[in-house]
Formats: structure tokens, C-alpha cells, sequence
């Protein structure tokens, strides 16, 4: 079965949303591979702040994250504060090899956070999420060890390397689409149509007409 990768952060709460899709993206007859990655490292790589750090991006962004939430018919409660340390998750569900268990565990920690109200860098939450999957919450819990550390910085720079820059993304034949707003787009390719690869890379061939000034 072919798999589509899909790169997580729950900083994001574009992450939560996306979570919502999974069962209709496997519908398509794939397999969906979920990657836990340090979003914030992915900023400092391509020199980028995230939107919650811009004053105007941040009310935009949770403005949009409430209006698509609500067009699915989901409530909307969101962290007691954000950013917030992702760490803690992104370790226990690194620490997670079943691709099931760790699509579940994410899933349902990202319910807790965004739809809930709950902390997710608190380990009482994680591990009562954790319990609630079926999983060893105890031994997730004291998945920070340097071997889990390495395999988050190994995820997350192989994924850099590979062209992702944003969470959620998918990428399915090698081929990227970033954003929870961007899932018609995946079936789309999935169900077999594909843009003019020659006619893309003949435009970013094109050299600039003018170029912007830094102030």
C-alpha cells in the first residue's frame, strides 16, 4: 500500500485540524505514516518566525483556525496559553514505533489540547491521554532519553533536508502539500492527477524582474 507521510508539530493547532482527516485520506486507499518533527526547528533552519510570533498573523491565524473548526462542526477551546513546550509530546510519540498507537496517541493529544482546554506539555495530561490509548503511559512518560532525543533531531532534520518547512504537511511520492487546507489537493494527486512538471520548472527558471529591498 502507498503511504503518505504526515509531519506533525502540536504547537500547530492547523495540526489539530488535520488530525479530523485522517480516515479520508487512508479512504483513498493509502497508508497514512505520521512524523513527529520540531516545528521551531524548522524556523531557525529557514530563518523564519512562526505566525503566532507576528502580532497580526497571530489573531488572523486562531481567527481562521476557529472559523474552520467551526465549518466542521468542532468546538474550539484551545491551550491555557500558547506557544507552549511540544517537547514532552513529540518524545512519548516518537517513542511510539506502531504506526496505529502513535496516529491514536497524537490524535487524542491533540483533542485534548485544542478542543479540551488541556495542557500538553503537562505529563499528567500526556499520560492520562496515553492510558486512554491502550498505551504504557509509564514508559512513555520517561521517553526522554538521548536515543529518543537523537531519533526527534534525526526526524526533524531529515525532514528539513527533504523540503518541509510548515506542519501539517503531507507528502506523498515525493511530492509536498502543506497545510490542513491542502487535503483536496493530496486526494487529488492521490486519485492520480498531476500538474506540468516542465511548465513549473520552466517558470522558476525565469529569472526576477525586480527584487525586493531590505530595510
Amino acid at each position: 500500500m502507498q503511504t503518505v507521510r504526515m509531519y506533525v508539530d502540536p504547537i500547530s493547532p492547523f495540526v489539530w485540524l488535520a488530525t479530523k482527516q485522517i480516515a479520508r485520506i487512508e479512504a483513498a486507499g493509502v497508508q497514512v505514516e505520521m512524523v513527529p518533527v520540531l516545528f521551531a526547528a524548522m524556523l531557525n533552519k529557514h530563518g523564519l518566525v512562526g505566525p503566532a510570533e507576528v502580532p497580526a498573523k497571530r489573531v488572523l491565524t486562531f481567527r481562521d483556525v476557529m472559523r474552520q473548526a467551526s465549518a466542521q462542526g468542532l468546538e474550539f477551546a484551545g491551550p491555557p496559553g500558547h506557544p507552549f513546550n511540544p517537547l514532552p509530546m513529540l518524545r512519548m510519540a516518537t517513542a511510539i514505533s506502531g504506526r496505529a498507537e502513535r496516529i491514536a496517541f497524537v490524535t487524542a493529544v491533540m483533542a485534548a489540547t485544542w478542543e479540551l482546554g488541556q495542557d500538553a506539555q503537562d505529563f499528567a495530561v500526556l499520560a492520562r491521554v496515553a492510558r486512554d490509548c491502550g498505551l504504557d503511559a509509564d514508559a512513555l512518560v520517561a521517553a526522554g532519553t538521548p536515543e529518543v532525543k537523537a531519533e526527534l533531531a534525526r526526524a526533524t532534520e531529515q525532514a528539513i533536508n527533504d523540503g518541509i518547512f510548515g506542519v501539517p504537511s503531507f507528502v506523498f511520492e515525493g511530492e509536498l502539500f502543506w497545510g490542513a487546507d491542502r487535503v483536496d489537493s493530496l486526494l487529488h494527486r492521490i486519485a492520480g492527477h498531476r500538474i506540468d512538471e516542465a511548465r513549473l520548472q520552466e517558470f522558476l527558471d525565469r529569472a526576477p524582474l525586480a527584487t525586493r529591498q531590505n530595510r
